[in-house]
């Protein structure tokens, strides 16, 4: 990638960057015309001076999770310099591609990408009258129930940009499908030397179902070969997101599952390593919500509820979640939830009541998501309707430290399933005495 492959020296431009006019693209700050000097940074011997310049693309063209014209025609020099093992930090560059593709990993967990519906949600928004999408939020508006409600409403009408909101979606998308089109290049990694190119390189693949085909026998083969528990449950959650039988040209067809995938997780149920146990049984979680056959059953319920009650900082580092066990593993019991309601229940309110600060905030959605299904209109009552499990949780969520509530993240939560907030108002809600 680099002209000098000695990382002990200075490298020079990497090849191909000089080409690109990227004055005429933009990032975060405007003109992206210092992308060429931060990719040639990221070929410095100097670890300061890589971190300095990693820093700051996740600034200018990762802003926040957003992306920009300028992300999607950076891929292919990250890419290139992800696959030459002569460069140091090559995991941290696979992180950085996995994260211009989708953003924030745990917005697509436990289900994964769902990109025909991503793809549909741009060209609905390509075919939209600008003026139509404006009457609907002056209609939204009209119809809220108070003032409190209508301010709110007026608000994100007023802040509603049509083509910016495009711009951005279109950017998305590209950024996708940008780095789409390195992962045949990217695969070979799975067998790098270096465990956390392996690991990032799962991570990354597990991303791209349309590209399952490709990546989902080279990850089966590695359940075969790897022997660092991290990687290996890096690779069994990401074949569990893969592995519905939803690749590509197949993807119309009725879901039902992957039995392959099926029969070669299960087996993970039972090894020594707790991590891998975890990952076996997440993966198990999510084939079974696609209707694998014998997919879930007590043993992947137990897994998930051990990780999720005892958050799982003990165990290996898996990139999914940004490593949060105990959150991932509270989004995946809402997959059980058909099988295993109560049990399902339970162990995430259990979790919710051991988190604290922004760790709460996945265990919370999870634990409302089972005790009241999807958020809707209307709210769930007075507290004496409740059932015991709902008031458990509500009384759990209410406890919950005053630096916990300090979150708008966490009165989102809330709110979005019409619960009083902020936490004195819930406490009032659940009889709780004042504090």
């Amino acid at each position: 990638m680099c002209d000098s492959a000695d990382v002990t020296e200075i490298n020079t431009a990497p090849s191909g960057l000089d080409t690109v006019d990227w004055s005429a693209l933009t990032h975060a700050y405007g003109p992206a015309d210092d992308l060429p000097g931060l990719l040639r940074d990221l070929c410095s011997p100097d670890a300061r001076q890589r971190h300095k310049a990693l820093h700051e693309l996740y600034g200018n063209i990762f802003h926040q999770g957003s992306r920009y014209p300028a992300t999607a025609a950076a891929v292919p020099f990250l890419a290139r310099m992800a696959a030459d093992p002569a460069l140091p930090d090559r995991s941290a560059l696979l992180e950085l591609l996995a994260a211009l593709a989708i953003g924030y990993d745990e917005a697509h967990l436990p289900g994964g990408v769902a990109v025909a519906d991503w793809r549909a949600d741009v060209e609905e928004a390509r075919a939209q009258d600008p003026a139509a999408v404006r009457a609907e939020y002056d209609a939204w508006v009209e119809a809220a129930a108070d003032d409190k409600d209508r301010r709110m409403c007026e608000f994100r009408r007023d802040m509603y940009d049509h083509d910016r909101h495009l711009a951005a979606m279109t950017a998305e998308l590209g950024a996708y499908d940008a780095v789409r089109g390195e992962i045949p290049a990217l695969l070979p990694l799975l067998g790098d030397a270096d465990a956390a190119v392996r690991a990032a390189t799962a991570h990354l693949s597990a991303w791209f179902p349309e590209a399952a085909g490709e990546s989902l026998p080279r990850l089966l083969a590695l359940l075969d070969e790897e022997d660092e528990p991290a990687v290996l449950a890096t690779a069994l959650v990401a074949v569990g997101l893969l592995g519905d039988g939803d690749h590509g040209a197949d993807r119309d067809r009725e879901r039902g599952g992957d039995p392959e995938a099926v029969a070669r997780l299960r087996p993970f149920l039972t090894a020594g390593e707790p991590v891998v146990r975890w990952a076996a049984a997440t993966a198990l979680a999510r084939l079974g919500a696609t209707g694998a056959e014998g997919a879930v059953g007590p043993r992947v319920l137990a897994e998930l509820v051990a990780v999720a009650e005892e958050s799982g900082t003990d165990l290996p580092h898996v990139p999914f979640h940004d490593g949060d066990l105990r959150g991932y593993s509270a989004a995946s019991l809402t997959l059980l939830a058909d099988r295993f309601p109560a049990e399902a229940l339970d162990a995430v309110t259990d979790a919710l009541a051991a988190t604290t600060g922004p760790a709460s905030f996945a265990v919370a959605s999870a634990a409302l998501r089972l005790a009241f299904g999807e958020p809707g209109p209307d709210g769930p009552g007075a507290f004496t309707a409740l059932t015991e499990p709902q008031r458990r949780l509500v009384r759990v969520l209410a406890g919950l430290d005053k630096d916990t509530w300090q979150w708008a993240n966490l009165w989102g939560i809330v709110r979005s399933w019409r619960l009083p907030v902020p936490r004195d108002a819930l406490r009032a809600y659940a009889g709780l005495a004042e504090e």
